[in-house]
């Protein structure tokens, strides 16, 4: 990505600090955590142990996704996360710092627009 078109979009990046990534954090937050529900969609949040960004003393929102094959085939999955990855980085200012939100993608999640999809993340997180 060029400096300009990074300086264009607001230098939001979507980097490995912003992703919940490994197996363990997934196992954790899917335990007794808050689980908010959307007709398409599962939203499971929690407390984030994950890697604190440079020079920050608080992590900010992390964002993991989980988007099974029942969702529809590999265009319409990564479709999916694409949609899901905008919306977080839109959204990561309102988000909840220092927390995980892991979003579980349903059947039918592949047919909605990038409008209907944002708009029920919006529900769920309750933002």
């Amino acid at each position: 990505m060029q400096t300009d078109e990074r300086s264009r979009r607001g230098g939001q990046r979507f980097g490995p600090a912003d992703r919940v990534r490994s197996g363990r954090d997934f196992r954790r937050l899917s335990r007794g955590q808050r689980r908010r529900r959307a007709a398409h969609l599962v939203v499971v949040e929690g407390p984030s142990f994950g890697v604190e960004p440079a020079g920050s003393d608080t992590p900010g929102p992390r964002l993991g996704l989980t988007v099974s094959r029942k969702v529809g085939n590999a265009v319409a999955r990564n479709r999916v996360k694409r949609r899901v990855r905008e919306w977080f980085r839109r959204e990561r200012g309102r988000l909840l710092p220092g927390r995980d939100y892991v979003v579980i993608a349903r059947p039918g999640a592949a047919e909605l627009d990038a409008r209907a999809l944002w708009s029920e993340l919006a529900e769920a997180t309750g933002r």
